[in-house]
């Protein structure tokens, strides 16, 4: 009998106790994993392809495996109705990708120049532009951020950066407007609106 490959979808975020589960009830599965800086919660890696698990098993079987509610699975991937195996060289492929990624420096999000950033640090959290790329998670990153009513310079460790588009909970940045006993910060104010 032959065994191939195929793709199903697990419920959201719920791919490592699927994963623990169908290996548990003697599934082959595989579940690729990389390491990242921003893991999940009590896990030292991600899924390389969060949702998804891929499951071995006899292509001539007359019937698809079936699961059970504990194996916490959406069911197969399909397309135009039918489950597609994965080819044995695309397999070989992911396998030779993830142990590529987890002998580096795992998967980081690299920032771009320009790219407007959080950058969160101790007591401090505010919104920065990138104006030099750190090289490796590792590294540091120069960003250009609003300090005391300026424009200033600063070196940030990579792991201090959080992307923009991707945080799940923004915080309200309260502009201030004064300095204090009525007098206004340049571009606010009465002069200002008189202008707009």
């Amino acid at each position: 009998m032959t065994h191939r490959w195929y793709l199903a979808r697990t419920e959201p975020q719920a791919e490592y106790l699927a994963a623990q589960e169908l290996a548990r009830d003697g599934f082959e599965i595989f579940f690729p994993r990389v390491k990242t800086s921003h893991p999940r919660f009590r896990h030292e890696d991600e899924p390389l392809f969060p949702g998804y698990i891929f499951i071995r098993f006899g292509a001539e079987a007359e019937a698809r495996p079936t699961f059970r509610q504990g194996h916490r699975m959406l069911g197969w991937v399909r397309f135009g109705g039918e489950i597609p195996s994965v080819p044995d060289d695309v397999m070989a492929e992911i396998t030779r990708r993830t142990d590529e990624i987890n002998g580096g420096t795992g998967l980081w999000r690299k920032f771009q120049l320009g790219e407007k950033v959080r950058v969160v640090s101790g007591n401090m959290d505010g919104i920065a532009e990138v104006v030099k790329e750190a090289k490796s998670p590792e590294a540091h990153a120069t960003v250009v951020m609003q300090f005391l009513g300026g424009l200033v310079r600063a070196d940030v460790p990579w792991q201090s950066l959080r992307p923009i588009e991707q945080d799940s909970s923004p915080r309200q940045q309260n502009i201030r407007r004064t300095r204090g006993k009525g007098r206004w910060i340049n571009g606010s104010g009465d002069r200002a609106a008189a202008t707009t």
